[in-house]
């Protein structure tokens, strides 16, 4: 599947899902003091660029100290896709988790809400298939942790302009269109690997 510059970025953005981790953010940003929340989004989305940046330029080193296959990374990663997008759209009950304490570091802002499987496993999948595009890859990654930052920054102010139902509704768009994009990803990895195959034999 080609990518450009443009659905690369809506691609990590629909993943990394801003809007969708307003209300994780929120929650775990409760007990900090309101003039170090900003500071702490900013640490965190920082963070999971370092680290998603990380994946971009080892990513390729580690699937071929792992004997994996381009083609591999293509399906596990359209199937975690999959299941985040399910979760976007279904969310569960038991999702509110309480209050944390203090004030979080890297978990569960950085990892897993920003750079999740999902994420990492998209970013070494852009790398993987245009390897020459690394540094339109890299660009696509800062336009879309910028995004986050804004919005996150702004989380307070989006969710009472908004409202709970529609950030909700929103919430299930994105992940209807990440499943769109999910099921394109495992279907062109299913017809290359029995292509694959049919040329084998």
């Amino acid at each position: 599947m080609g990518y450009t510059f443009a659905s690369a970025t809506i691609l990590l953005l629909l993943i990394t899902d801003p809007l969708g981790n307003i209300p994780i953010f929120a929650n775990a940003l409760r007990n900090v003091a309101p003039e170090r929340r900003m500071w702490v989004i900013l640490r965190e989305v920082l963070i999971a660029f370092l680290l998603l940046l990380a994946f971009m330029f080892v990513g390729d080193g580690f699937l071929r100290l792992m004997n994996l296959s381009d083609l591999s990374l293509q399906i596990a990663g359209a199937v975690v896709m999959f299941l985040i997008a399910l979760r976007m759209i279904f969310p569960s009950a038991a999702a509110e988790a309480e209050p944390m304490q203090g004030e979080p570091l890297i978990v569960p802002l950085a990892i897993p809400a920003l750079a999740g499987p999902s994420a990492l496993a998209t970013v070494m999948l852009l790398v993987s298939q245009a390897p020459a595009r690394r540094l339109e890859w890299v660009a696509a990654l800062c336009v879309t942790m910028a995004v986050c930052a804004v919005v996150l920054v702004l989380s307070e102010r989006i969710q009472r302009l908004a409202g709970d139902r529609v950030m909700m509704a929103f919430e299930r768009l994105m992940g209807l269109i990440l499943v769109s994009i999910s099921v394109e990803m495992l279907l062109r990895g299913i017809k290359a690997f029995v292509g694959q195959m049919g040329s084998a034999t």
